[in-house]
């Protein structure tokens, strides 16, 4: 059994297409799916159901799955051990554009002082690219939104939630059980961001039959934060961007959870056969625990 067949198998399975895992491996489609009948004729089996040019993974298929991922796995981690203690190994992390901007230059030099023999890579994208470049092994680790996807694993990590802040001294600082109707008559900043359901936002208004005043729409977070902060309008901003704010009292939170709840998450996530420095786990643990208590929130 060869291990570039078992992974030209994982690639299709992660990927969900011949096409994409030869452009992730940098092979041709043929070479890869021979790789696969191949396998298929070491194992007396087959791996996938054929209809034409599609692929669907057989019972058989599915439930070879984490044997594969355990194979290659291992043999990635003894390669990892064999090489020269000269050349350190890196890590490749990856984040999406609010992570990468709040949390990531906290966590980045925390993992490299408790980690001094490893070199940290970073990139930074949105979900979509980020899942790619996680399927196609581009990065070991990736804090993201939450996905759904077989080939994944996650753990939730941060509080991302969208709140509705004020600036001090606004009239909803001390007011309780804040209404739609109220709420719409002040004058409103939207960060308008694929990355968040704003749409429920809107729902919100529509459903009693008020029309908010959105005098700013702006797709930076920071934009829409100084304004805010300016004294020049009210807003709902997604949690990670503003605890500093919040800590200082130069934002207000107004409870607005008896209208309106958008949770959430920020999320670790890695391939289902494992991250390759298991010891790193309790240090991004112990990086966002120490992320939350130096703003004096509490670690979710």
């Amino acid at each position: 059994m060869n291990i570039d067949h078992l992974e030209a198998f994982m690639y299709v399975v992660h990927l969900e297409s011949v096409h994409k895992a030869a452009e992730a491996l940098y092979l041709s489609q043929p070479t890869v799916t021979a790789r696969i009948k191949t396998l298929e004729r070491d194992l007396g089996i087959e791996l996938f159901l054929r209809n034409g040019r599609s692929l669907t993974l057989s019972e058989e298929g599915k439930a070879f799955i984490p044997y594969a991922e355990q194979i290659i796995g291992t043999y990635q981690q003894g390669k990892k051990r064999l090489k020269k203690e000269d050349n350190p190994d890196e890590i490749v992390i990856g984040a999406n554009s609010i992570t990468s901007q709040y949390f990531i230059p906290f966590a980045l030099p925390f993992l490299k002082k408790a980690n001094p023999q490893l070199r940290f890579k970073f990139h930074s994208a949105t979900n979509d690219v980020l899942l790619d470049k996680l399927l196609q092994k581009q990065v070991d680790i990736a804090f993201m939104k939450d996905v759904t996807h077989r080939g994944i694993q996650k753990l939730e990590l941060l509080n991302n939630s969208v709140r509705l802040v004020v600036y001090p001294g606004h009239s909803f600082q001390s007011l309780e059980n804040l209404s739609v109707q109220q709420l719409a008559s002040e004058p409103m900043v939207f960060f308008e961001c694929g990355a968040f359901d704003w749409n429920r936002i809107h729902k919100l208004f529509e459903m009693a039959n008020v029309n908010p005043r959105i005098e700013f729409l702006v797709d930076h977070l920071e934009v829409a934060k100084s304004i805010i902060l300016s004294g020049n309008g009210i807003g709902f901003l997604p949690s990670l961007c503003m605890k500093d704010e919040l800590v200082r009292g130069s934002l207000i939170e107004v409870d607005v959870s008896h209208i309106l709840q958008i949770n959430q998450h920020i999320f670790a996530t890695h391939l289902n056969n494992g991250f390759m420095y298991p010891e790193l786990w309790n240090d991004i643990l112990r990086s966002v625990r120490e992320f939350e208590k130096e703003r004096d929130l509490t670690f979710i």
